[in-house]
């Protein structure tokens, strides 16, 4: 039996969802890492585009942020923050690939507060960065919630920072967002979720070995759909846990050796 970490699962969960031949732009940790082992599994024709610039480099190792003189190496363009946004504008990103403090049924993120008074809030987080313009953008949202909770996984949010479905089917329309995009997919600690394609609800799909459907629905605090068949995540391969950490990780920022 392969030994392996939550988190290590998480991640190779996260790149067995990113197709080949697409565009993805990410953020620092585990989505960068995931996109990097996508390439090195599925999907080599994946290109990875920055925030602060980087479109295609040869990533030799994990770098520490967007921001990394790494995520321009062998680039095909170093570039900066408004080429970026202009890029996903234009419709050139399928993945937009995010994390947050809460979110709701819909899909919309928090990454801005906890608390109810804007100017004194029980706690401070980053803000959006370039989040809220990636996942208004994007053709697909990709999430990674590093703890599935009835704290994280609200009815309400503290602060709306970035859409998702908003107020659910037709919202993001409505407010002049491109038509047919949005959350394709939420990975946490316990399960992989889709959003029912009608109702827009965030949807049960897969829980991670040893999770049950009960297990689920009570740490979430509103009420999931639930695929008509649950499958179960495949755990992580020897291959897959050895490309974390000798290839794209070797000096252990994520994942500790």
């Amino acid at each position: 039996m392969v030994e392996y970490t939550i988190k290590e699962l998480m991640c190779i969960v996260a790149a067995r969802q990113l197709e080949d031949n697409k565009s993805a732009a990410v953020g620092t940790g585990l989505p960068m890492a995931s996109a990097m082992l996508a390439q090195q599994t599925q999907a080599p024709n994946l290109l990875i585009a920055f925030e602060a610039g980087g479109v295609a480099p040869q990533l030799p190792t994990l770098p520490i942020s967007v921001g990394d003189s790494r995520t321009i190496h062998k680039a095909l363009m170093a570039t900066t923050l408004i080429d970026i946004m202009d890029i996903i504008g234009r419709g050139y990103i399928d993945y937009a690939f995010l994390g947050g403090a809460q979110i709701d049924k819909y899909g919309n993120l928090n990454s801005t507060m906890i608390g109810t008074n804007h100017n004194k809030p029980k706690v401070r987080f980053p803000g959006s960065g370039g989040a809220n313009d990636f996942a208004s953008m994007a053709w697909e949202t990709m999430i990674i919630m590093d703890r599935h909770s009835p704290r994280r996984f609200v009815e309400k949010l503290d602060f709306l920072t970035t859409p998702g479905y908003l107020d659910g089917p037709g919202s993001r329309e409505e407010w002049g967002l491109f038509p047919d995009t949005g959350p394709s997919r939420v990975i946490t600690d316990i399960c992989l979720l889709d959003f029912h394609p009608k109702t827009k609800v965030m949807r049960l799909i897969k829980t991670h070995p040893g999770i049950t459907i009960d297990d689920v629905k009570k740490a979430t605090s509103f009420e999931l759909e639930i695929a008509d068949e649950v499958g179960i995540n495949d755990p992580p391969t020897k291959e897959e846990l050895r490309l974390l950490h000798e290839v794209i990780d070797p000096n252990g920022l994520i994942f500790p050796h």
